[in-house]
């Protein structure tokens, strides 16, 4: 502060007090250094986190939200309001702030080095070398000739030689951490064109290294040409001593940490300290620290789990908290307002054009003369022109050493955010990756006709859904041999965590979900682990998966899979899990969109597992097996593909097996005829023709007729109902007969001996019934529903549903995801009236189960719920969607032509929509 006479006191400006004595003693904690830092720190992380969910539907990399995170803390933005800046950012505590921010920087510099492989960079081809070489050549000069308009409008006294090449430097640079990031989220990581790109950008990143250390000797203050050499010689020579000292000592270290086990402490202690030590030797020598962090991660071991260990030592610190300092303190440097004139705001489109003209243009036509076509060569280079944290290094050292100006600093920031934010925009829009159609697999109805082998593509989100998906496997198997396969494929959602990206490039391969059993990560997934223990000792072939995907594109490598694979079911568990007070809690709401979009797009049949402790909460072996099994029959497609899939369950011998089905009653079955016919007028009507497969438009949007319309369809249905059930009925009676038969023998021999010592023994040799068929007529199925005891049963399997029959129309009418479909007229005699809707609002996040699956869900009982989908081509769309637009109608005739979904829940609307 100054004093009286205007001048800075040293007590002021020299030294701040760490910690305050409290505010009850009168004093500002944030007039002290640690309390300060804590306020500093925590707006920086809430403003970065905040821009990073703002432009997240804009799938922008997270660079750019903690580059406007710390602009808009600087004086361009919050420095306008009074005292803020001299508050919250006193000139005192920026030099505490820079000094943590540049640990940080070390260690993400680290971080980047432990991501480059040499080796690919050596086996880079003459394509990629192309690429990179003249996507660095091209701008690098046009950056020279920028400098020159900018040194002769912008008034730039610095020296020319420093200038220019710190200009070339940040018009060349590619980000190769943001590249990577924005090439995993689109998952073109592993396709050719990220290879290729990831390629480039890597010979780049090492190329903008050696010239940032030329730029940064040559522009020392007060160097002269033989101080810059010896810098430079000074640079080699450390360079060269770490790959020929460091590097077999770091290599032998790698090889003390065990797959699968923790990384030693010392060996934690060695890395990160050893990440300081050559900071502090490049700093010394008179280059920046961060190049030597970033050779030391250069040098490290790329094999074993060494890397992927010691990145999740530091990366969640680095970034959340550390690397956003280093935004903060680059924000608070830009100032827009000196950006002022015509002439200025002329360069900023003049910087803006030659950044991109010289890489998207040196780039692309590159890629087409190394034989790349029009458009994956455009891809190229709008991928290569991605800038973001190296660009501001760069800016942020030719500032410090006063070689561009204030002005011209916050111009290539302007550039900077510019050219990555368009970055993701662009690859959207030109380039998506080929994808074969998905073919027509077969059902489990099909296969089972076929008698051919079961193909399951079991998913897991982690370690709470792998007891329940062990045990479901294990009743899959079936009696014959080698009649199933198993592909277990772990989802995992893609993070910000450097690790992700590693992980990301060892599990796809050619931009799909991979598994190689030399991968490092075999060895530390646990899912993956369990699973293959149990493929050894129950001898079921299980290949594992795993999908690192953000949630809004996680489905397609499910579907993908499922077909590569030629998968015939499908099985996801819920997205909520029961917790051991018997509740139930949701994981994460992602993985209910990813179900909902796998239900609409799978190219085969869909089972979801609701798990409320399905054989208890671990494997059980396949000797121990003793499961209650029933299917809650009421008709329709789906059912007959839960039954199918049920009596692949029952074969195992350690599965007793009973079959409910659930008739309506004539009064209920002729209400469903009478609106079935309704809505068959009404499509007529409206010219949109008669049979299976009409369309029905409503609005902007064409819906598929899906629900039975006539009494024939209907009869064709129950027709279809009675085959599949008719094996079991048989199976049934002749297993009834046997155990009578038995019971009466048994009855037999106890009454010869009786009074001898074997009759209790006699009586107790009568074979339990294994298999029990039953069927209910209901008028209301919902109270049906509600008085079946599932303490009876370990799993109940029931269908979702999709082609209502009267029971199951009746039940969603009261369900609160699917009542808003049914209205009117149609309503009443689909034999609604009289329930006053007394069972909704149960789980309204539950409509992917179905009416009869979400119904189950909220009925007490230890039965787990397995709910399956039939894959037919028909029914991709929910027939709720056409039962809301056809039974609507019927209301809307019916109340006067009044509207119908005025006042509607939108959040039902959603659900309808998801469907």
């Amino acid at each position: 502060m100054p004093d009286s006479s205007g001048n800075e006191t040293c007590a002021s400006s020299c030294y701040m007090k760490a910690t305050s004595d409290g505010v009850w003693t009168g004093e500002k904690p944030i007039d002290y250094a640690l309390p300060l830092l804590i306020i500093q720190l925590c707006l920086i992380v809430i403003f970065s986190r905040a821009f990073a969910i703002i432009l997240k539907p804009l799938r922008q990399p997270r660079v750019i939200a903690e580059m406007l995170g710390g602009i808009v803390l600087g004086s361009s933005c919050m420095g306008y309001i009074p005292g803020f800046t001299e508050a919250i950012f006193p000139k005192d505590s920026i030099t505490v702030l820079t000094t943590i921010a540049n640990i940080g920087l070390l260690y993400f510099l680290f971080t980047v080095g432990l991501e480059l492989d040499m080796r690919s960079i050596a086996k880079t081809g003459r394509a990629a070398m192309l690429i990179a070489a003249v996507g660095i050549c091209l701008p690098f000069a046009l950056g020279i000739g920028t400098s020159f308009a900018l040194r002769q409008v912008l008034q730039v006294d610095s020296s020319f030689g420093p200038f220019v090449i710190f200009m070339g430097v940040a018009m060349s640079i590619t980000a190769f951490p943001v590249l990577a990031r924005i090439l995993a989220e689109r998952k073109l990581l592993t396709t050719d064109v990220g290879q290729m790109a990831m390629s480039a950008a890597a010979v780049n990143d090492v190329a903008a290294w050696i010239l940032l250390a030329l730029a940064v000797a040559l522009s020392t203050p007060g160097s002269s040409a033989t101080v810059a050499l010896w810098i430079l010689l000074c640079g080699v020579a450390f360079v060269v001593v770490m790959f020929v000292a460091v590097r077999p000592v770091m290599a032998w270290i790698a090889r003390r940490v065990t797959p699968g086990e923790p990384v030693p402490e010392w060996i934690v202690g060695v890395v990160l300290v050893g990440v300081l030590l050559c900071g502090f030797v490049t700093d010394t020598i008179g280059i920046h620290g961060i190049f030597g962090a970033f050779i030391f991660g250069l040098v490290l071991p790329k094999d074993g789990p060494l890397p992927s260990l010691i990145l999740e030592k530091i990366e969640d610190f680095t970034s959340i908290i550390l690397l956003p300092l280093y935004f903060a303190s680059s924000g608070l440097a830009v100032k827009f307002q000196s950006i002022s004139g015509a002439p200025a705001v002329g360069m900023i489109f003049l910087v803006i054009g030659t950044a991109c003209i010289g890489k998207i243009g040196g780039s692309m036509g590159s890629a087409m003369l190394a034989g790349l076509p029009l458009r994956k060569s455009l891809v190229l280079g709008v991928l290569m022109n991605t800038k973001g944290l190296v660009e501001l290094i760069v800016l942020n050292i030719g500032l410090a050493k006063k070689v561009i100006t204030q002005e011209i600093y916050s111009i290539m920031v302007i550039m900077a955010l510019v050219t990555t934010f368009m970055t993701t925009p662009l690859v959207m829009m030109l380039y998506k990756p080929a994808r074969r159609k998905l073919p027509h697999t077969t059902k489990v109805e099909q296969l089972a006709l076929a008698n051919g082998e079961l193909r399951l593509l079991v998913c897991v989100h982690g370690m709470k859904n792998l007891p329940a998906m062990l045990n479901l496997t294990e009743v899959s198997r079936g009696t014959r041999k080698r009649t199933l396969r198993v592909f277990l494929m772990h989802l995992m959602e893609l993070s910000e965590r450097s690790s992700a990206i590693m992980m990301v490039t060892r599990v796809r391969k050619d931009g799909r979900p991979y598994w190689s059993k030399e991968s490092e990560q075999a060895g530390r997934d646990q899912v993956v682990v369990a699973f293959q223990a149990y493929s050894q000792l129950s001898r079921v072939n299980v290949q594992p998966l795993t999908a690192i995907s953000k949630f809004d594109n996680m489905h397609e490598d499910i579907c993908i899979t499922a077909a590569d694979r030629r998968s015939n079911l499908v099985v996801l568990p819920y997205h909520k899990f029961m917790t051991p007070d018997g509740s139930m809690e949701a994981v994460h709401p992602g993985f209910q969109m990813v179900t909902r979009r796998v239900l609409r797009a799978a190219p085969c049949s869909v089972a979801i597992l609701v798990d409320r402790g399905f054989g208890g909460f671990s494997h059980l072996s396949p000797t121990a097996v003793s499961y209650r099994i029933a299917v809650f029959f009421f008709g329709g497609p789906d059912d007959r593909e839960a039954l199918t899939v049920a009596r692949r369950m029952e074969e195992h011998p350690g599965v007793s097996f009973s079959v409910v089905r659930f008739v309506a009653t004539e009064e209920v079955e002729l209400g469903f005829v009478v609106a079935q016919q309704e809505q068959h007028s009404l499509v007529h009507a409206s010219g949109s023709g008669s049979g299976h497969g009409h369309a029905h438009k409503g609005g902007d949007k064409t819906v598929s007729f899906l629900v039975p319309v006539d009494k024939v369809e209907v009869d064709r249905e129950r027709e279809l109902d009675d085959a599949a059930l008719a094996p079991i009925i048989d199976k049934a009676h002749l297993e009834q007969a046997q155990a009578g038969k038995e019971a009466a023998a048994a009855a037999g021999a106890s009454r010869e001996g009786e009074g001898g010592e074997d009759g209790a023994g006699v009586s107790g040799s009568v074979r339990k019934q294994k298999l029990v068929y039953e069927e209910r007529q209901v008028e209301d199925p919902v109270a049906a529903l509600t008085a079946a005891s599932l303490d009876d049963y370990d799993l109940v399997i029931v269908g979702r549903g999709r082609r209502s029959t009267a029971l199951v129309a009746q039940i969603a009418a009261q369900r609160t995801p699917f009542r808003s479909y049914f209205h009117g007229p149609a309503a009443m005699n689909l034999g609604m009236f009289g329930h006053g809707g007394r069972h909704e609002g149960a789980h309204e996040a539950g409509s992917e189960l179905g009416p009869v699956g979400d119904m189950l869900v909220g009925v007490e009982g230890q039965a787990s719920i397995l709910v399956v989908q039939q894959h037919d081509p028909h029914l991709m769309k929910s027939p709720y969607q056409v039962a809301d637009s056809t039974l609507a109608s019927v209301a809307e005739n019916g109340n006067g032509g009044g509207a119908v979904d005025g006042g509607g829940d939108p959040d039902e609307a959603r659900n309808r929509e998801e469907l």
